[in-house]
């Protein structure tokens, strides 16, 4: 569960517009493309914990005899965390370029003493995907247009909020660790935020999170995402029962449009 959560606060962000074209929907992408490099640092108080590497890979590659993007998330403390609390983990997944859907993902997770690889094959027309962990192999049956929780931050790029209203909850079926999930995105409106870049316009997610012990309350993670066509998260905060954390974006490169700072 905890792991989940990790991975629904990494993806919480942003939506679309799509018909249905035989098996697969078509969803319109304006937002990114190939190439696109994001780094963030993540701090807790005023100490580094970690960073993360989020790449779209230049080359458009063919699974499932579909096109795809291969996204590559990288994740890893640094510092004083990396005595306490070791982690080096890498997802991956081959989005479809058209319905924006994935096709394969791949999580390589090594946290202390914790390991775990996985593959995990997605067939949209028989609804069913096959994990893939060492010796083990199991087929789930699942619901319509499931995500990972990858594909699933970069379909909600995709979306039009200027469509819904404020308070208004989006939701996406997925698929994590043998589960499927209803993912749900709360629309808080927009917003002006500083950054160490300078201000910036933002529009405010809150995913909805199941009760747990990790985070204080359903919306303790808040994600500030740039108000123009690449919606991408500039900026993440995440109430803990003991603390919090920040995660900003440090550099970028290939984005569709250039961040507006002023």
């Amino acid at each position: 569960m905890k792991k989940y959560l990790i991975g629904l606060g990494i993806i919480s962000i942003l939506g679309t517009g799509f018909s249905t074209l035989n098996a697969y929907r078509r969803v319109v992408n304006t937002s990114f493309g190939p190439g696109e490099h994001l780094e963030y640092r993540v701090h807790y108080g005023f100490l580094n914990a970690a960073e993360a590497i989020v790449d779209v890979s230049p080359t458009v590659y063919k699974v499932n005899e579909r096109p795809c993007y291969r996204v590559n998330v990288d994740g890893r403390t640094v510092g004083a965390f990396d005595l306490v609390t070791r982690i080096r983990d890498t997802w991956r997944s081959y989005i479809d370029t058209s319905a924006i859907l994935p096709q394969k993902f791949y999580s390589n997770l090594q946290e202390n003493n914790y390991r775990k690889e996985e593959n995990i094959t997605f067939n949209h027309e028989a609804n069913t995907v096959k994990a893939e962990e060492r010796t083990e192999r199991d087929v789930f049956k699942v619901p319509d247009n499931v995500h990972d929780f990858i594909s699933g931050y970069y379909f909600l790029r995709t979306f039009d909020f200027s469509r819904i209203n404020n308070g208004q909850v989006i939701e996406l079926p997925a698929f994590y660790d043998d589960t499927v999930y209803n993912m749900k995105v709360r629309y808080r409106g927009k917003d002006v935020i500083k950054t160490k870049s300078g201000k910036i316009n933002v529009l405010k997610l809150n995913p909805v999170l199941p009760q747990n012990k990790l985070f204080k309350d359903e919306e303790s993670i808040r994600i500030f995402v740039s108000d123009d066509a690449n919606k991408v998260p500039v900026k993440v905060e995440v109430d803990l029962w003991v603390g919090s954390m920040v995660m900003d974006l440090k550099r970028n490169v290939g984005l569709k449009q250039q961040l507006k700072y002023y």
